[in-house]
């Protein structure tokens, strides 16, 4: 079994991670880990995407200022030929079929929900994550894109996919499992790759994944989909049918956990239900914000002005989104996020962290990493399943040679820990351990 901590912390622009076996865990906008890749290794931050098959770095060595990953660097990378099975087979769940370049190299588009996009090639070379080397690992190599937040952009050098497409990075590590918990308060959280054989003290509560054997136009098989079956507001469920939360014949209305989404987004009907129930339980403790001409990121209408000498938000009813068999609830600071550099008068802005995704043309509800915090998140590939188990308070790990430290549903857990250099690299099947500091 492989430990390491994990940094949260910031990356200026056109910086790169000190350690090439320190993984940093970032959840501001996005989730990022750092890490390594060629050889001699290249230290590398990538986007933590549920929502995304093929992982991929920046390859333009012309992005000034900004990183990248150089092929040419590394002995060890190796161009997929478009003739071989991994372009021609493997890549059949990619939304754009990859194609064959000048150069007889496998080439890839890759398209997101946001408008961005990232273009290049598929190419094999080795990822060293803490000291354990995975090689001929598969990924993209880009050369141009589009980005719609160029500034968190600017800040990493790519992608790690990781739902359940054959090429995603966790499909290609074999794991059949990982987690992850991210506190609400501080940043900090924990990432684990493989079986945690902790349910005794943390008792998750499973929703299957929802399958389909027939491909459709606006269904995404590889990703993990789930049923939402109803919402609450405080303790009152809201009136929807339940055909409302069910994908229809074209697969438009699928539910997809994806770290690679900040907030989470409702279809029209059911973001205009909530909406209207959460206005109603803070009529009296909330100003909203009257400017038809401000939506925040074009999907968050629901704005509300606090005053900027008030130092906690009121107590909120709380928003449960209830799956089959599990439930996440969303309350307090969650629901509300402070909109950077909108002050009006003296009030500052904070939007309602649910989204309506009929404004972005989405035809999906999302549930977002926001609405992750303080919930351990268990993706069990094996047996087609997301465990969730509410956790109260996550607490800072602490990491020392000789303790760790993380977070339980009530308290921190310390386990002495040997520090032994002959567990570096750990066999195939062994959990491996990542903890965020």
């Amino acid at each position: 079994m492989l430990v390491l901590p994990l940094k949260t912390q910031q990356i200026p622009s056109g910086s790169f991670p000190r350690s090439p076996n320190k993984l940093s865990f970032t959840h501001n906008v996005t989730l990022t880990v750092s890490l390594a890749v060629g050889s001699p290794p290249q230290n590398v931050t990538m986007v933590l995407d549920t929502g995304s098959e093929l992982s991929w770095l920046h390859c333009n060595t012309t992005r000034v200022n900004r990183p990248v990953f150089d092929p040419t660097r590394s002995s060890s990378y190796s161009p997929v030929n478009c003739s071989s099975p991994t372009c021609t087979t493997r890549t059949q769940d990619f939304s754009i079929p990859a194609s064959c370049d000048s150069k007889n190299l496998c080439h890839a588009i890759l398209s997101y929900a946001d408008a961005s996009s990232s273009e290049g090639n598929l190419a094999l070379d080795t990822f060293n994550i803490g000291g354990s080397d995975f090689w001929d690992t598969i990924f993209g190599c880009m050369d141009s894109g589009f980005s719609s937040n160029t500034d968190e952009d600017s800040k990493t050098t790519g992608l790690m996919g990781m739902n359940r497409g054959s090429l995603s990075f966790v499909s290609q590590m074999g794991f059949k499992k990982f987690s992850y918990c991210i506190s609400g308060s501080d940043l900090s959280g924990v990432l684990l790759f493989g079986d945690s054989n902790f349910t005794w003290f943390l008792p998750l509560n499973y929703t299957p994944l929802v399958q389909i054997s027939t491909p459709l136009p606006y269904f995404d098989r590889v990703a993990y989909t789930v049923q939402l079956e109803g919402i609450k507001v405080q303790e009152k469920l809201l009136q929807l049918p339940k055909s409302i939360f069910e994908p229809d014949h074209t697969g438009a209305g699928q539910t997809m956990v994806d770290s690679g989404t900040q907030f989470t987004f409702l279809l029209g009907p059911a973001y205009t239900a909530l909406k209207n129930e959460f206005l109603n339980q803070t009529r009296t403790i909330l100003r909203v914000l009257e400017d038809p001409n401000f939506v925040f990121q074009g999907a968050f209408d629901l704005c509300f002005l606090i005053p900027l000498n008030q130092k906690s938000l009121p107590t909120l009813p709380s928003v449960s989104l209830m799956f089959r068999g599990a439930e996440i609830k969303v309350s307090g600071a969650q629901l509300l996020y402070k909109v950077r550099g909108e002050v009006r008068g003296n009030d500052l802005v904070h939007c309602f962290t649910f989204g309506n995704s009929d404004l972005l043309a989405i035809e999906a509800y999302i549930i977002g990493h926001h609405h992750q915090q303080n919930v351990w998140m268990e993706f069990d590939l094996e047996k087609s399943r997301i465990g969730v188990a509410q956790v109260a308070q996550v607490v800072v790990p602490q990491f020392t040679r000789d303790i760790i430290v993380w977070c339980s549903p009530i308290y921190i857990i310390v386990i002495p820990w040997i520090n032994n250099p002959t567990i570096n690299v750990p066999p195939s099947g062994v959990p491996v351990w990542l903890f965020i500091d």
